[in-house]
């Protein structure tokens, strides 16, 4: 199998699971309609969604920085579909709470195992992982139509057959996984490409990474709300609105990828969070149609730095490549969920444009952590021992 192949069905792959972070957004709207929910109550279902993700993902990268786990792609697959696919099955608030939680646990296991394998099969390609990391947004665009589409025709009842795209998820990686099995087993001693672990970068990275995570959740937690309400009650246009935020992510996640050729991806990321700053004010206080084009520059905007932060925190942490990819891959988005209770309340006491007005310092502050982040050197291949293990050079970070 190609690399080109591989990476192709892990993006598919990685699009299948995205698509269950996108539909707890998606979801929010039929649950205030069906439900009467206000918006505190299903801000909570979003930190439902996030914090148990928050913990798992960090817990998760460590084990695999430790252990090859490339089964759990497969299984967290399904635990995320099968968790969105009973949140509506049952009027109980607490149930839906559990079952959002249990989606998001899966989701979280995803992420690190995967954004390793993904590095394996693309052999370290920046360029491949921004193709790994498409993939996730199109499922993040994908889920408004898709929850749109079940849902609307007969309710929240529906939500089972939201499962499907979790069982083709979890049977394209399997023929991925058995031929870097393959290789594995005919390439064992090739060399293995160690370096510096740069932690006091990383931490800034990981703050920039969650300030980005706070303002595109709570955009995308509210932005159908807020767009029902300036459009009258229009459902349709909150939807559209909701819908343009995620599309505009795979046109950033692409456009990231050739900037960073030209100008490098620390560069890029910082303008790109400085253009995003007036982008969001645009979406609080333009009203109109031309919300639409306030909301798709922001979501380019926060999306062309995505996939390069994640490059960027594999190459700041060589060594803990797993912990690395579970931070800056998975708490782009969970951590987000953390802050939308608050967003929720504080929009049932003032209002909804109030409560989102504060998600225009978020970029500002990625902005502001960027500007003195370097670029990371590139890691050097290392000799290896009669047994084909790694030998670490001794000018590198202790692990």
């Amino acid at each position: 199998m190609s690399r080109r192949k591989s990476i192709t069905l892990l993006s598919v792959g990685h699009a299948c699971v995205d698509v269950y972070q996108g539909a707890v957004a998606a979801l929010v709207p039929f649950f205030v309609a069906e439900r009467a929910y206000s918006y505190a109550a299903v801000s909570g279902i979003v930190l439902a969604a996030s914090v148990l993700s928050s913990v798992a993902q960090p817990i998760c990268g460590m084990l695999t920085d430790r252990w090859a786990m490339p089964w759990l792609l497969p299984l967290s697959t399904i635990v995320g579909g099968v968790g969105i696919a009973l949140s509506g099955v049952s009027g109980s608030y607490a149930l839906t709470l559990a079952f959002v939680a249990v989606s998001g646990v899966g989701i979280a296991a995803y992420h690190p195992e995967s954004a390793r394998i993904a590095r394996l099969a693309s052999g370290g390609s920046h360029s491949a992982m921004g193709w790994f990391s498409l993939g996730g947004n199109l499922g993040f665009a994908t889920a408004p139509l898709m929850v749109a589409a079940v849902i609307a025709t007969g309710g929240l009842r529906l939500t089972p057959l939201l499962v499907v795209p979790a069982l083709v998820g979890s049977v394209l990686c399997l023929p991925v996984l058995r031929e870097l099995e393959r290789r594995r087993s005919i390439d064992s001693s090739a060399a293995a490409v160690i370096g510096r672990d740069d932690k006091a970068s990383f931490v800034k990275l990981s703050l920039a990474v969650i300030c980005r995570s706070i303002v595109f959740v709570g955009l995308s937690t509210f932005i159908s709300l807020y767009v029902n309400q300036c459009m009258d009650g229009s459902e349709a246009a909150g939807t559209a609105a909701l819908l343009v935020l995620y599309t505009g992510g795979a046109v950033g996640s692409v456009l990231g990828g050739w900037l960073a050729s030209r100008w490098g991806r620390v560069t890029v990321s910082r303008w790109s969070y400085l253009i995003t700053i007036p982008s969001v004010a645009g979406v609080v206080f333009i009203p109109g149609p031309a919300l639409y084009l306030f909301v798709a520059l922001t979501s380019v905007g926060l999306y062309v730095p995505f996939s390069l932060q994640v490059t960027l925190g594999q190459d700041y942490l060589p060594t803990r490549v797993g912990t690395a990819s579970g931070i800056t891959l998975g708490l782009t988005v969970s951590v987000g969920g953390l802050a939308s209770p608050l967003i929720g309340r504080l929009a049932d006491t003032t209002s909804l444009g109030t409560a989102l007005a504060p998600l225009i310092l978020m970029p500002a502050l990625s902005w502001l952590l960027f500007r003195n982040l370097p670029e990371p050197a590139l890691p050097r291949p290392t000799a290896r021992d009669d047994a084909g293990a790694p030998l670490a050079p001794t000018s590198s970070a202790s692990a």
